[in-house]
């Protein structure tokens, strides 16, 4: 058995939707680019080990674990830089892992093309590191202790849009 299997028996959620305007069945794919294809796909199932599927001239799509895909689009060279805050996260098994893919990404910075490499630390829950590939694109190496996405449902709201501690709503923020 997988993994994956083992931290969640079930990939499927009921969507909340009910009082939207649309009224999706499943977020299906997400969208970002790259530079090159070939190396980029490379990358992708070499170090990162995506699996990968090239549909079409310039672009293809990559999946891990779940049947949620991201559509990868060769722009070319002037495809822009991204901010950390816009990364892809990848969750392996132990802080070890974390460990050992940091070192890998380390050692082989100038055959994938990998530009600023942050040293894994613990910070909001994980332990993980963040580095930039070489299209530009941030990508999280963490481990969780179990599945991320249901602890994070299943903590619901913990603030309100404006910042405030759910249940602290009505009170008047500091002056």
């Amino acid at each position: 058995m997988s993994y994956i299997r083992e931290v969640t028996d079930d990939g499927i959620v009921d969507p909340k939707n009910e009082k939207a305007v649309v009224k999706p069945f499943v977020l299906s794919h997400g969208t970002l680019g790259c530079r090159d294809l070939a190396k980029t796909r490379k990358f992708y199932e070499e170090f990162l080990g995506l699996e990968c599927v090239q549909h079409g001239v310039t672009s293809m799509v990559f999946r891990c674990g779940l049947k949620f895909h991201v559509v990868c689009v060769a722009i070319g060279e002037e495809y822009p830089s991204c901010h950390v805050h816009n990364h892809w996260g990848l969750d392996v098994q132990t802080r070890a892992e974390v460990d050992a893919a940091y070192e890998a990404a380390v050692k082989k910075q100038d055959e994938y093309g990998l530009a600023q490499i942050m040293t894994p630390e613990d910070h909001h829950g994980v332990y993980s590191f963040y580095f930039v590939d070489r299209d530009r694109n941030w990508w999280e190496i963490q481990h969780y202790p179990g599945f991320q996405d249901d602890d994070m449902f299943d903590f619901g709201d913990r603030f309100t849009p404006d910042g405030k501690p759910v249940g602290q709503e009505n009170e008047p923020s500091p002056a």
